[in-house]
């Protein structure tokens, strides 16, 4: 209801022998009111579309979802590997920031002589964009080299509108008990630094429950994240239910296998273009289409890696005319890949 079909509508209902005209003392009686009319009806449209899930905003998408005892997965923190010379220092509960940067890292356990995981103390991905050299905030004596090495769990930011609205939307319509499929995805993929989760029930007799995962980045998952996943789901005593899993099933969590992709591609330029100035794009682009692949791995039974969608993308390049002869590991066809394998960027070459 606009501003003018209220007025419309009140003026209506004057008798014909009053002055409606604009300036009119009734016109300007009514007019203040229907502006106010409009900015209900305004008001009104909000409410509605906040009352539910598939338009409301963040704010009230929580509270809706909370009524069926969902929440955002929060923020979580990067945990890495650190490395410390010389080894025989405790450094446990010590801190550590990044030259030029805001992150700081409190030292957790050791793993070996040295080593120590790391977890970077502002929660989320950014978390997850550095390795190298740590600089200790309070004088540590002997201390002679500080360095993150590698990411064991990816830190993960609060979870975004849309993948909360899809979960809402989903628990009406997978029932998710102790023990089934749903329960186990669910369960899984809601621990911190997983991504991804796919179930194979009664994978080594009855009782066996194998859980594949993928990192919160939809990578391949490293041994601590496994291990982390494995105590929180079914710690030793395993089937015993002193985890997440139910007593009775023995659970077993691993991850997938990766398969190195090298493309190689025949190239036509636009005049005033090489391969050099192309180059990074199309590592970017290759590298984005494989990360899809990776992102929907939980949902399909296995990965097609797929040359026209690869010269797509590279002919959207700007500066390429055409694109043909491509090849996915030296073979003029698309590559399917095994069931827990996900493909990672290897190279392309120009023919």
């Amino acid at each position: 209801m606009t501003y003018e079909e209220i007025l419309q509508r009140m003026l209506d209902r004057i008798p014909n022998n009053v002055d409606k005209r604009e300036g009119s003392i009734i016109y300007d009686a009514l007019a203040p009111a229907a502006a106010f009319l409009n900015l209900m009806y305004i008001e009104f449209d909000e409410i509605m579309n906040e009352s539910f899930a598939n338009t409301a905003s963040r704010e009230y998408l929580i509270r809706r979802a909370a009524e069926r005892g969902i929440e955002p997965y929060p923020a979580t923190n990067a945990i890495l590997r650190g490395v410390f010379t010389p080894s025989n220092i405790n450094l446990t509960g010590t801190r550590f920031n990044i030259p030029n940067r805001q992150q700081t890292y409190i030292v957790k356990g050791m793993t070996a002589a040295g080593v120590y995981n790391v977890e970077c103390e502002v929660p989320g991905r950014e978390g997850n964009e550095y390795l190298g050299t740590l600089i200790p905030i309070d004088y540590i004596n002997g201390l002679q080299t500080a360095e993150l090495t590698e990411l064991l769990i990816p830190g993960e930011d609060e979870e975004e509108t849309e993948p909360l609205r899809e979960r809402y939307f989903s628990s009406f319509n997978i029932k998710r008990y102790g023990g089934n499929k749903a329960d186990y995805i669910y369960e899984t993929t809601a621990l911190p630094g997983v991504g991804a989760t796919k179930v194979i029930p009664v994978w080594n007799g009855g009782g066996t429950v194998k859980l594949i995962i993928l990192d919160s980045n939809y990578n391949k998952a490293t041994q601590t994240l496994i291990n982390n996943v494995q105590d929180a789901i079914d710690p030793p005593p395993r089937g015993t239910g002193v985890g997440i899993a139910p007593i009775g099933h023995t659970v077993t969590v691993d991850t997938v296998t990766e398969t190195t992709i090298n493309i190689s591609t025949a190239l036509t330029y636009v005049s005033g273009f090489n391969w050099t100035m192309i180059q990074q794009e199309a590592i970017q682009v290759i590298q984005n289409y494989l990360m899809e692949l990776r992102q929907t791995w939980k949902n399909e039974p296995f990965l097609i890696v797929r040359i026209s969608q690869i010269e797509t993308r590279i002919l959207a390049i700007q500066g390429v005319a055409d694109v043909g002869n491509t090849r996915i590991n030296n073979v003029a066809a698309n590559l399917q890949l095994s069931e827990n394998a996900v493909p990672v960027y290897g190279g392309i070459t120009p023919q």
